[in-house]
């Protein structure tokens, strides 16, 4: 443990599993004190909180639903309430609807339209609700995806556009936080051994095909985005603001 975030409070959206719980984990290992919101798995949601005190720091799980905007300022309050600060926000929690092209007949327009809620309006919800609370020098870290600057495959139009559109948003909140020191970032991995690379590539064995596309052939670990996540939460990352940093092993260069 590096304590260098000894003293601060973190919240993770949708630290439950996947690339939130290994999240949540690296800002622990550093030190911060973590709460983690989930939906509905509060099964895993309490195994993480387990292995996050038994790294020696507080942790707390809060159930709320990033669909329902209205859920935003509880789940900050009660971060507040319980830890009595916020230092760090990672806007994690986001679904991928299953891959149509926009000309299917049979389009799950609902599926797509419940995606950009969570990926877009939620992630906005909790950020307006968490600026306030923040303290200066704070952190805003966005999990995008590489999506949002290249649409890679066919049937991602939607989930890409989602990830967009949090770029131009990231990039606005850093120009409204710098005066207060908060820096924000985005983050944005290419496939991950997740249930989402499940949903869009149907695998977490990635095709041939897919893995020659990339300069490093293979997929990122969670324990690499994590620690990317982990810097910029840190206290060397102070004057990076507005990034929109991809970590994808070259894919697309």
């Amino acid at each position: 443990m590096s304590n260098d975030l000894k003293g601060k409070v973190a919240l993770v959206t949708g630290g439950s599993r996947g690339l939130g719980a290994a999240i949540a984990a690296v800002l622990a290992d550093q030190g911060a004190d973590v709460a983690i919101s989930y939906v509905a798995s509060s099964d895993k949601a309490a195994a993480v909180v387990e292995t996050l005190k038994a790294k020696g720091v507080r942790a707390v799980a809060f159930q709320s639903d990033q669909s329902d905007m209205a859920a935003a300022k509880p789940l900050i309050a009660k971060v507040v309430e319980h830890f009595g600060r916020l230092d760090i926000l990672v806007n994690n929690a986001a679904v991928v609807a299953k891959g149509q092209t926009v000309d299917d007949p049979n389009l799950d327009a609902e599926a797509l339209d419940r995606q950009w809620q969570v990926n877009v309006m939620g992630a906005i919800a909790t950020t307006r609700a968490a600026a306030p609370a923040l303290t200066d020098g704070g952190r805003i870290i966005f999990i995008g995806s590489l999506n949002g600057t290249l649409a890679l495959i066919p049937g991602v139009a939607d989930y890409a556009g989602t990830k967009a559109a949090i770029n131009g948003y990231a990039r606005g909140v850093a120009r409204d936080l710098g005066q207060r020191n908060i820096t924000v970032n985005v983050v944005q991995p290419g496939a991950m051994p997740t249930d989402m690379m499940v949903e869009v590539l149907g695998s977490t064995n990635a095709p041939d095909a897919f893995l020659d596309m990339h300069p490093i052939r293979r997929i990122a670990m969670l324990e690499e985005v994590s620690a990317l996540v982990g810097f910029l939460a840190g206290p060397n990352s102070g004057y990076m603001t507005g990034g929109v940093i991809d970590i994808a092993g070259g894919l697309g260069v």
